[in-house]
């Protein structure tokens, strides 16, 4: 009877708590195919106390996609780390996105307490001329008193 292993991935964890034995068998792989995929680059598991791999369940998750873009779309192992690294910097992306926004949101509301406090304490100054009167300038001419 072969053993099953059940882990739960409420949201994928990062934690590298699974050796290279269990991962691969989550994964539906041999484990040496685990260590050519690390070679590659394709995933990175954690290294223990003594060196050996470990994987997250996130790391699981990513090797069933290398697996499914391999054998169902026929995507070599170079195009598969080709699109690993492109989705990795579209998150990077998405996230510094989320940054800025947050940023400009704050500058915003920075500017609108600034130009309230302008607005607010400018009162107790000498009122700006708002008068909306066109005044055209002429040169003098020679021989034109002032």
């Amino acid at each position: 009877m072969a053993d099953e292993y059940f882990i739960s991935v409420e949201t994928a964890s990062d934690a590298k708590v699974l050796v290279i034995s269990v991962a691969a068998r989550l994964a539906g792989m041999h484990p040496q195919t685990l260590r050519q995929y690390d070679r590659l680059g394709l995933v990175q598991p954690g290294r223990a106390a003594g060196g050996g791999r470990r994987y997250s369940a996130r790391d699981v998750e990513l090797l069933r996609e290398i697996q499914r873009l391999s054998q169902a779309d026929g995507v070599n192992l170079a195009g598969i780390k080709r699109i690993i690294d492109l989705e990795q910097l579209v998150l990077d992306l998405q996230q510094r996105l989320v940054e800025l926004e947050s940023e400009l949101d704050q500058a915003r509301q920075r500017v609108a307490e600034l130009e309230t406090m302008l607005t607010y304490g400018r009162r107790d100054l000498v009122p700006r001329d708002t008068s909306n009167a066109l005044v055209v300038w002429r040169p003098r001419r020679a021989g034109e008193a002032s």
